[in-house]
C-alpha cells in the first residue's frame, strides 16, 4: 500500500494513496465521548506525537445489528459489521492526489438511519467517483440513539452550552468545523461544502441550515428524502418530551444520578431499545428526535423556514417515487413527504435557487419500486458495491446523477437543462 502524510491541527495524518485518490479512514474530529465525557457535548481532540495512521476505517457508535433490519440489511449492510464502540466521533475523506496549491469543493455527507442507526461508510458510501470529478467527499460518524439524544435536566444544567438532547447535532457541527479547519491541508476550499443528507440525514442538513451554530459555513445543501416543511412529519420534539424519554431510560436503569449513568455497561442500553420502541409505537413517534433546544435550533423549524429566517445557499432537494414505503413492498407514494418538500421549495422564492427532484429508478432485482434509500446507488455512483445486477442504461443515469450532483457542489446549479423551481414555472426533474 502507498502512502500519505498530510498535516492537520492535532498532528500529521497517514493516508492511502490509491492512483488519483488519497483517501484518509477514521480521522478523530473531537475527544472521544467515553467515561466521564459519556453525555456531554464533544470536545476538541488532543494532540498527538508522530505519526497517527487513517488507514482503517473508525468505530460506529453503538446501535441494533443492522444486518437484522427488513430490506436495509441486505441492500446497505452485508458483509462483516463495523466494530462498535462510544469512541466513534470518526470522518473519512476521499480527495484527489493532486492536492497542492488546489481549492476543490466540499462535500460533507450525513448519514440517515432514524437517528438511531447508521454510520459515514456504509456500503454505497464511496468517494471515488467524486474524486474523478475533482471534488473532495468527507463522511462522518455521530453519536445515535441514547449516546446521541439522550436528555435530562441534570444533563442540561452541566453541559458548558445548555445542550438537551441534541448531541448528535452538535458532534455533526463540531465536524463540519473541523473540516472548516483543516481542509485546506486536503486540497479543499473552506468557503465551498456542500452539506449532503438522506433521510435523518436530510433532516439534520435542514436542521443545520437553519441553525445560529453554522451561520456563513455551508455554500449549499443537498436534501434527499427527508426534508421538507408543514406536512406532519415531526423533525423535532419538544424539551419536555425529551426529558420523558430521558426519565424513562433512568428508570428502566435503575439509576438517579449522573454518575451512575456513566458507569452503566454500553450493551445495557442497547438492551433498552426493544422497551423503548414497544411503549413508542402507541404514540407512532420516533424514540429519538433532534430536540428545539433554543440553542442548536432556536424557533420552530417549519417557522424559520416559512419567514426565511435560514441560510440563503442553493438547495437542490428531493425523494425517491416510493418513499418510506419500503417495508409494505411496492409501498404507496408518500404524497405527505412530497407535499413537504414543495412546501419548503416554495417557501425559498425570491432567495437562492431551489432545483426540486423525484427519482423513480426502479433497481433491478426485486419488487420494491424506487424505494427509500434505492437513491443512494446512484448519488454516489457505487453500482458495483450492490448484490443486484445492473446493466449499461444503469450505468449511464449513474454517470448523468453524479454530473448533475456534482456540478451543484462545484457551481451551486446541476445544470444539463434543469432549471431552477419556481412557483410561476414549477420545474421538477424526474430520474428514470
Amino acid at each position: 500500500m502507498q502512502t500519505i502524510d498530510i498535516k492537520v491541527e492535532q498532528g500529521i495524518l497517514r493516508g492511502e494513496q490509491k492512483g488519483r485518490q488519497m483517501i484518509f479512514r477514521g480521522v478523530p474530529y473531537a475527544k472521544p465521548p467515553i467515561n466521564d465525557n459519556r453525555f456531554k457535548s464533544p470536545q476538541a481532540m488532543s494532540h498527538w506525537i508522530g505519526v497517527r495512521n487513517a488507514l482503517e476505517f473508525g468505530s460506529i457508535c453503538p446501535q441494533a445489528n443492522l444486518k437484522d433490519l427488513p430490506i436495509y440489511g441486505k441492500e446497505f449492510y452485508a458483509g462483516e459489521q463495523p466494530k462498535q464502540s462510544e469512541d466513534c466521533l470518526y470522518l473519512n475523506i476521499w480527495a484527489p492526489s493532486n492536492y497542492q496549491n488546489k481549492k476543490y469543493p466540499v462535500a460533507l455527507w450525513i448519514h440517515g438511519g432514524d437517528f438511531d442507526h447508521g454510520y459515514g461508510f456504509e456500503l454505497p458510501m464511496d468517494g471515488k467517483n467524486y474524486v474523478t470529478r475533482d471534488v473532495i467527499l468527507v463522511t462522518i460518524n455521530y453519536r445515535v440513539g441514547i449516546f446521541g439524544f439522550m436528555a435530562s435536566p441534570e444533563l442540561t444544567r452541566e453541559d458548558p452550552l445548555h445542550s438537551v438532547s441534541n448531541l448528535g447535532l452538535l458532534d455533526m457541527i463540531y465536524a463540519l468545523r473541523w473540516v472548516r479547519r483543516n481542509i485546506d491541508a486536503f486540497g479543499g476550499d473552506p468557503d465551498r461544502i456542500t452539506l449532503m443528507g438522506q433521510s435523518a440525514g436530510a433532516i439534520s442538513c435542514q436542521i443545520l441550515l437553519a441553525s445560529p451554530l453554522t451561520r456563513g459555513m455551508i455554500s449549499s445543501a443537498i436534501l434527499q428524502s427527508g426534508a421538507g416543511i408543514d406536512d406532519g412529519l415531526k423533525r423535532l420534539q419538544s424539551k419536555k418530551k425529551a426529558y420523558k424519554i430521558g426519565k424513562r431510560v433512568m428508570e428502566l436503569l435503575k439509576v438517579r444520578s449522573l454518575k451512575e449513568l456513566r458507569k452503566i455497561p454500553t450493551q445495557k442500553f442497547l438492551s433498552l431499545y426493544g422497551k423503548l420502541y414497544e411503549e413508542a409505537d402507541k404514540t407512532g413517534e420516533l424514540v429519538f428526535l433532534p430536540t428545539l433546544d433554543h440553542l442548536v435550533i432556536e424557533k420552530d423549524l417549519d417557522e424559520l423556514f416559512r419567514k426565511q429566517e435560514v441560510m440563503n445557499v442553493p438547495i437542490l432537494i428531493g425523494m425517491t417515487d416510493h418513499d418510506l414505503g419500503v417495508e409494505e413492498g411496492k409501498g404507496a407514494k408518500s404524497s405527505f413527504l412530497y407535499q413537504g418538500i414543495l412546501n419548503l421549495v416554495e417557501s425559498r422564492q425570491n432567495q437562492a435557487p431551489v432545483y426540486m427532484y423525484i427519482f423513480k429508478k426502479k433497481l433491478p432485482g426485486d419488487e420494491l419500486g424506487a424505494f427509500h434509500s434505492s437513491d443512494l446507488w446512484f448519488t454516489f455512483g457505487t453500482l458495483e458495491k450492490s448484490w443486484r445486477t445492473f446493466d449499461r442504461r444503469d450505468y449511464r443515469l449513474r454517470d448523468a446523477v453524479l454530473d448533475q450532483w456534482m456540478n451543484f457542489i462545484k457551481k451551486g446549479n446541476p445544470e444539463n437543462g434543469w432549471k431552477a423551481y419556481r412557483q410561476e414555472v414549477p420545474f421538477i426533474r424526474v430520474i428514470v
